[in-house]
């Protein structure tokens, strides 16, 4: 296997990142999760996007995107494959023992892994920790993802694939590493972006190919709701057969359904969606 680290291709087994790498000491970094079909990324534009959203809010240098497409193009031709996720993480790089940044200036890393496709269907349980809408990595996709560590582990203790959670003030935000959306009476629903969750790009893209509505939802909407699913990088758009005790039979519904084809229809006439 071959990644790509600080300007060109290194083998796995002799890639270095300093110990003293900010990322590592003290979380300070931002990554994306591409989807790789037969070593094309899908909607790349869109996640360097976000990425460089990501590293304004965190005060980094706005990463080169040109650099950037270089790394996962080289990345994806060195190791083929019919499904991979490909995971570019850029890092406050070598810097003190501390939460002062150092001078010598970020780290990027490229890598790629082998996936497969996720079933249609898959449980979810809800956690009793909350986002913070209001905190000051609210929106951006850090590598400080301990929190979800925790609450994954969690779900996996009770049979489920994702955890969900709230925000502070009761609202349904969003999953670990997915949002989430409701169907109530026949229409879509998901949380906004001021319920704290990250702004998904197949949340985006399954809010303008669907007609999904942006709506603040108590989080006990779980119990009541017609149908759930989530949407993520590797999930696409999956339904959700179970939440906490709750069953949802016949999961995916039809809405659910008719949501999956068409995200797999247009994503599969455009690979990187304006």
């Amino acid at each position: 296997m071959k990644i790509w680290l600080d300007g060109g291709l290194q083998d796995t087994e002799s890639a270095r990142v300093s110990v003293f790498d900010h990322g590592l000491t003290v979380g300070d970094g931002i990554f994306e999760t591409v989807k790789a079909v037969h070593g094309r990324p899908f909607a790349l534009t869109r996640h360097l996007d976000r990425l460089a959203r990501s590293a304004h809010g965190l005060g980094l240098p706005e990463p080169d995107r040109d650099e950037v497409r270089r790394a996962c193009e080289a990345v994806l031709d060195a190791n083929p494959m019919p499904l991979g996720r490909l995971r570019i993480t850029y890092t406050g790089g070598h810097g003190p023992l501390g939460s002062d940044r150092g001078e010598h200036g970020p780290t990027l890393v490229v890598a790629v892994g082998e996936s497969t496709r996720r079933p249609d269907t898959t449980a979810v349980v809800t956690v009793p920790w909350t986002r913070n809408e209001r905190g000051a990595l609210t929106g951006l996709k850090t590598t400080s993802y301990a929190e979800n560590v925790v609450a994954l582990a969690r779900a996996r203790e009770q049979g489920a694939t994702e955890a969900l959670f709230g925000n502070t003030v009761g609202q349904l935000c969003e999953g670990t590493g997915s949002n989430v959306f409701v169907v109530l009476d026949g229409e879509i629903h998901t949380p906004p972006i001021a319920s704290g969750c990250l702004a998904g790009i197949t949340r985006a893209l399954t809010v303008e190919w669907t007609g999904a509505k942006e709506t603040d939802l108590p989080l006990d909407v779980l119990e009541d709701a017609d149908e759930v699913f989530l949407t993520s990088t590797l999930r696409d758009v999956q339904g959700v057969h179970r939440v906490d005790g709750r069953e949802l039979p016949g999961a995916p519904g039809p809405v659910t359904a008719k949501a999956m084809r068409i995200f797999d229809e247009r994503a599969g006439h455009d690979l990187d969606p304006a």
